[in-house]
Parts: structure tokens; sequence; C-alpha cells
């Protein structure tokens, strides 16, 4: 996806010059990257029904970010206290919640925190944490740059990006929220700096599934139709699954027989049963028609795929042809496909198999607006240019093994950290850290891109956002994470969140 940079009337000047000599010019609109994500309506309702299909299949799928590596994972150095560019600032939360009458030390976790998803250039399922922020169009999601731009491939931002706030276990209770433009800092966008290490992304109106207009349909027009659909297998018996039609051209019923008595035998064996075994082109092509073991079963079957879930079949099939024999057609316009080609393998019945018949519904106009997202859950206030060595309190869904060595997280629900930050830290050389600050903090990834809120209001459940867990360190050396970083916000990142939170996005459906 190519860049484009927000006119500023000038040539783009570098960091160090403008902290050096053009301290009062820090704010040009040169920091400013520009980047689109779902650039039509058609195109973000086809993402949301990617994610909510198969009663949130996708999103249960997703693994924690995994852009760390153990080198990467060190111990930070302290550099002093950071120069601020222009005055301290901030921007007032939206959205205030019921004040509790509770004088607890007990954390009341905000609404607006919840879970970024993506597609990455491996074609993996991954998701990272956020919160809505304060916006012009109550529209704006602040997270960490690696959470939104693919830093493995240098090439563009993350595939199929949707904001999930309140995320539990495959359910969305405030709607999906897909992303339509990214705003990065320049550096980062282009020099993967993670001194600049944040994002911030506009979003669609929220979408909500409503299931109840589903409806059961042939497999014939279950294949044709484009929205979302799904399929369960229901167990039936040995009669009713041989009354039913084995046909390869709909497999509106099919069989699967588990244990050991299971034997490979001939068509004509008594009660033999047929199923079927993916192979190359190769092999299909060598395979007669009729009935037998290694006979063709149907039609090769085409399944549409993007052009990154392709991409990682061809890397998986260089790595295992065998299990990964199909066809694969790479198309950057949106026609990426894998084909699919069975022959028939003939079982002997045994005591130990099952019989199930396939079930295929469609969910017809599903989709609702759940309306804007800081209108459902509100939205953090900004700061920066703030004094390090202030308490602030960070939320996030770590999902790596817990650091004391027994424990896991389990991504499923969020944790928080509270702390003072330290003065300016250096980190990994690689990843061109010179400007961060620290918490001590033991989450890992999977809490990456979570906010940092500065004078958060237990009561209100509001604060300020002042960073966003970019990094995981270990300052004791002993192999654990024990501090989180974030860059530091200046007025250089008040200039690319200024650019969001002034752009409209508009409605889903």
């Amino acid at each position: 996806m190519k860049r484009i940079l927000i006119p500023a009337g000038g040539a783009v000047l570098a960091t160090g010059l403008l902290a050096a000599g053009l301290a009062g010019t820090a704010q040009a609109d040169s920091d400013v990257a520009k980047d689109n994500m779902a650039t039509s309506a058609a195109n973000a309702k086809a993402i949301a029904n990617f994610w909510a299909e198969n009663n949130g299949a996708a999103l249960k799928a997703a693994k924690q970010s995994d852009v760390w590596t153990k080198s990467d994972v060190a111990k930070l150095q302290s550099k002093g206290g950071y120069s601020s560019d222009t005055k301290p600032g901030s921007t007032a939360p939206i959205g205030q919640e019921k004040k509790s009458s509770s004088k607890t030390q007990n954390v009341n976790f905000p609404k607006t925190i919840g879970k970024v998803f993506f597609v990455n250039s491996k074609g993996e399922k991954k998701w990272c944490s956020a919160t809505s922020i304060q916006s012009k169009y109550r529209n704006l999601v602040a997270t960490a740059g690696h959470c939104v731009y693919d830093t493995a491939t240098n090439s563009a931002t993350m595939d199929k990006w949707v904001f999930v706030p309140g995320y539990y276990q495959g359910k969305s209770p405030w709607g999906i929220y897909v992303g339509k433009t990214a705003f990065t800092h320049y550096d980062f966008d282009v020099y993967e700096d993670y001194d600049r290490d944040y994002a911030f992304v506009t979003v669609y109106n929220g979408v909500k599934l409503d299931a109840s207009k589903s409806k059961n349909v042939s497999k014939a027009e279950w294949d044709k139709y484009e929205g979302i659909k799904d399929a369960k297998d229901v167990e039936v018996s040995r009669e009713e699954f041989r009354k039913g039609k084995l046909d390869p051209n709909t497999s509106d019923y099919y069989w699967r027989q588990k244990g050991s008595k299971a034997e490979l035998t001939g068509p004509d064996y008594p009660g033999a049963e047929v199923s079927k075994v993916e192979v190359s082109q190769e092999r299909y092509k060598a395979a007669r028609v009729g009935k037998g073991n290694g006979r063709k079963f149907g039609e090769p079957i085409v399944e549409n795929v993007t052009y990154n879930e392709a991409a990682a079949y061809l890397k998986n099939q260089k790595e295992n042809p065998s299990k990964f024999p199909g066809t694969v057609k790479l198309d950057r316009r949106g026609n990426s496909t894998i084909t699919h080609y069975y022959v028939q393998a003939w079982y002997k019945p045994g005591t130990d198999a099952k019989f199930f018949k396939t079930v295929f519904y469609i969910i017809e106009d599903f989709a609702k607006d759940a309306g804007r997202l800081g209108d459902n859950v509100g939205g953090q206030g900004f700061a920066w240019n703030q004094p390090t060595g202030k308490a602030v309190r960070v939320f996030g869904y770590p999902a790596a093994p817990h650091p004391d060595g027994n424990k896991a997280y389990t991504g499923i629900t969020p944790k928080w950290c509270y702390g003072k930050t330290t003065k300016k830290l250096v980190g990994s050389a690689a990843k061109k850290i010179e400007e961060h600050v620290a918490l001590k903090c033991a989450m890992t990834e999977g809490a990456d891109g979570g906010p940092w809120l500065y004078k958060y209001s237990n009561a209100k459940r509001l604060g300020y956002v002042n960073g966003v867990i970019s990094t995981f360190n270990d300052q004791d050396g002993n192999g654990r994470v024990d501090y989180i970083s974030s860059p530091y916000f200046d007025g250089e990142t008040n200039t690319v969140y200024k650019a969001a939170a002034a752009s409209w996005s508009g409605k889903v459906v």
C-alpha cells in the first residue's frame, strides 16, 4: 500500500533537526503518515462478516501479537530526562460513567478498552490491545503502530483490521468497528522507528449481528450466498445416513468413521462407506472416474481466499507438500484462490463409526448499525509532553506465559498495572529505540497497544492516553518480562493525533 503524507508545504524534516533547532515547528503536518484500510462500506461489511461469521470463529482463533523475539526483550538503559518539544497539553475525555460510591482499591476497568484483530502478512489471525479515544466524530482508536502497520513486509497495513471493545470469548457486546484510515508518525511508517510506535485509527460505525434471521438452505444455495453463513454437523443414525444421498457435488451428507476398527476395503464390501482424501492436482488428473479407492471424488473445489492466506498456504506447501496439496492462484486484486482435489477411500463399517448430516444456513441482512464508537463506550482523553515520574494506570490483554514461570495469562480478560513512569530510556537498537519511558509491569504480549492512562479516575473510568504498550523488557536479567515501555508522547504525537481526531469515517450499513 502506498504511503500518503498529509501535505505540509515543505520537505520532511528529520526528528533530530526539529529537536535541535526547530523545536517550535515540531507539529508540522509532515510528521503524519496516512494509510487507507477498508476503503468502502461494502469492503468494511465484508471484513465484519469475516470476523463475525460462524459465531465469531475467526475472533476465537486469533492469537496474541508476537512481533517481539527474545533478542528484543533486553534491559533498558537510562538516558536521563526527556526534553519536551512544546508545552504540555491535553484533550478531555468523553463518556463519563456513573460514579462509584465504593472507596476500596478495586480497579474499575473502562468500557473503552478492547482488542484489535487483524490478519498479518503470513495469513495469521492476530490481536493486540487498544482503547477508544476522544475525537471530533467519536470514531477513533489508539493502539501501537506495530498493531496497525505490518513491519514484517514493510508493505502495507494489517489486513481485515477491526476493533472490538469489551471483547470476551468471541462476543462483541458493542459491535465490531472496522478500521478505515490509520494515522501513524512518518518515522514509524517509513523507517519503522519504535520511538514512534503508536497509531490512531478511524473506524466506521459499529456493526452488530442479528442471528434471529438465519434459515436453513440447500448446499447449492449456501455456496452461492455471499453474506454471512454457517454449517453445522448433526449426528444421525446409520439408517438415516443410508437413506440420505451421498452426492460428491453437494456433500449434504458425509460420514466420519473413527477408531481402530476402521479398515480400508473396496466399494463392494458389505456396508462399505466412502470418504474423501485430498490429493495433488497431478494425482487427481491421473485418477479414473467410477467407484473404487483412488477414483475421483467429485469435481475440484475452489476456495476464495485473501492474498495473504494464499501466500501463507504456498509457504506451508513448500514445507509440507503432502499436507497442503492444493493449487494456489495469487492475485493482489482480491481474486486469490486455493483449489482442492479429492479421491475416494472406502472403509469397512465399524462399531465405532459415526454418521453426520451437514446442515447449511445463512443469515440474511445480518448487519445492524451499532452507532459510533464514542457514543457507545466513550473515549479516553489525550495528553502530551507530560513530565515523567508521574503515576499511570495501564490496561491490556496479556496472553503469553506469565513471568512467574508456572502460570499463563489467558488473554480472555484484561489486566492492569499501576506505577510511576521512568525517565527516557534506550532499548532495542534494531528497533531504533532511544526515547521510550518505562513502567514496572509483568504483562506480556497481547497487551501491546494497551493504553497508559494518566490521571485515571477509578470512579469515572476515564483518564488521558499518555502512552501505549510498545515493548516488553527484562531489567533484572532473569529471562522474564518485568518492565513494559511506551514511546514518549510529545508535540509530534499530538500532530498525528489531531489529524486523526478530525477525520470522518461513516457507516457500514
